[in-house]
């Protein structure tokens, strides 16, 4: 699919592609809806394989956001940026400052923060040449501890909808992904008594995990396929499709990753039809945006946020009980129910008013 073929059909007002050739940046932009306001997300350094591969990923997420935003509650649209390259050659004080002076010349229609490989330190560099960047150390700072969270809320939510408890005690939990957020969710489930059983591209995340919490770990392509209560997708997104899907032996997906089924509708479906319930992506992993979004409304609070943030639990309550009374998946109602909101805004919106 080119560029405006993706715009067409996921309703994308504006994609950036963007290049230094000082520091050799490249990257995309995708804003995908701002009725709620201007476009929140982060950004995500990357080694794509190649350019299309760049552009699916921020196709996707920065539709994601506009949900997630949606569903928080925040006045947010969504967002996001994809930059390509090795994070260990290309990140340089230089490199990071080019980024935000981009960011800046979208005057406010964009606001970024922290995703994979760029973290606190990174931002700073970029505060220097933009006004618009959120997850600042001295506010709201890393939000991979604040989403960890949230999905842990998630996860309850779940439990309590598929098994009339929410206590994890007792229960096998697969861990895909075990970094910032997924490590972090993992101490929440160990301490709640669960047990894990964990994966990750890196190995030293995984025996991280193995000797601190008593996890089990096993090799990458058998995370799908291990007799387990949960299964808690944590890294990269579309890993749940017509492939992965009939190896699952579990009874929930619950976790962190983003845009998790590769289609919405027919692998939301085929998790029905095998009667293992879902946690809608952009609802259970919406913490973060959350979290960064409270730099909007100073001083930040962070335990008032958390407390904010436990509302996970009864927003997926209310998404499962739509999904029944409507017959649908969840996340086709997790969607629907974002875009209610966006489109009552947008019709209150339809009058002038100066301010």
């Amino acid at each position: 699919m080119g560029v405006f073929d993706y715009m067409e059909k996921y309703g994308h007002e504006q994609i950036v592609y963007f290049y230094d050739k000082t520091t050799g940046l490249k990257g995309i932009t995708a804003i995908h809806d701002t009725t709620l306001g201007p476009a929140l997300g982060g950004t995500r350094l990357f080694n794509y394989n190649c350019e299309e591969d760049a552009l699916f990923d921020v196709v996707r997420l920065s539709r994601g956001m506009t949900y997630k935003c949606s569903a928080a509650g925040c006045n947010c649209g969504g967002g996001k940026t994809v930059l390509l390259g090795d994070p260990i050659k290309v990140k340089t004080e230089a490199y990071l400052r080019a980024y935000g002076r981009y960011v800046q010349s979208l005057n406010g229609r964009f606001y970024t923060g922290e995703d994979m490989n760029i973290n606190e330190n990174d931002i700073d560099f970029m505060l220097m040449e933009s006004d618009y960047i959120n997850g600042r150390a001295n506010m709201s700072g890393n939000p991979s501890p604040v989403t960890a969270y949230g999905v842990y809320w998630g996860v309850k939510a779940c439990a309590k909808e598929k098994w009339g408890t929410d206590s994890l005690q007792g229960k096998t939990i697969a861990v895909q992904g075990v970094g910032a957020v997924g490590g972090a969710l993992c101490e929440y489930l160990y301490n709640e008594g669960a047990n894990l059983i964990v994966t990750d591209t890196k190995e030293e995340r995984v025996q991280e995990i193995v000797q601190k919490l008593n996890a089990k770990a096993v090799p990458l392509k058998d995370i799908y396929s291990v007799e387990c209560d949960i299964f808690s997708p944590n890294s990269v997104g579309a890993v749940l499709n017509s492939e992965t899907i009939p190896q699952l032996k579990c009874e929930i997906v619950a976790g962190a990753a983003n845009n998790v089924l590769l289609d919405e509708t027919v692998h939301g479906d085929m998790l029905v039809e095998r009667n293992i319930l879902y946690a809608p992506d952009f609802v259970i992993n919406g913490a973060g945006v959350f979290n960064v979004y409270q730099e909007f409304f100073p001083p930040y609070n962070r335990e008032e946020t958390l407390k904010k943030v436990e509302k996970i639990y009864d927003r997926l309550l209310n998404i499962f009980k739509y999904a029944k009374e409507h017959n649908i998946n969840t996340q086709v109602a997790a969607t629907r129910i974002a875009e209610e909101r966006i489109e009552l805004i947008r019709q209150i919106h339809g009058n002038l008013i100066k301010r």
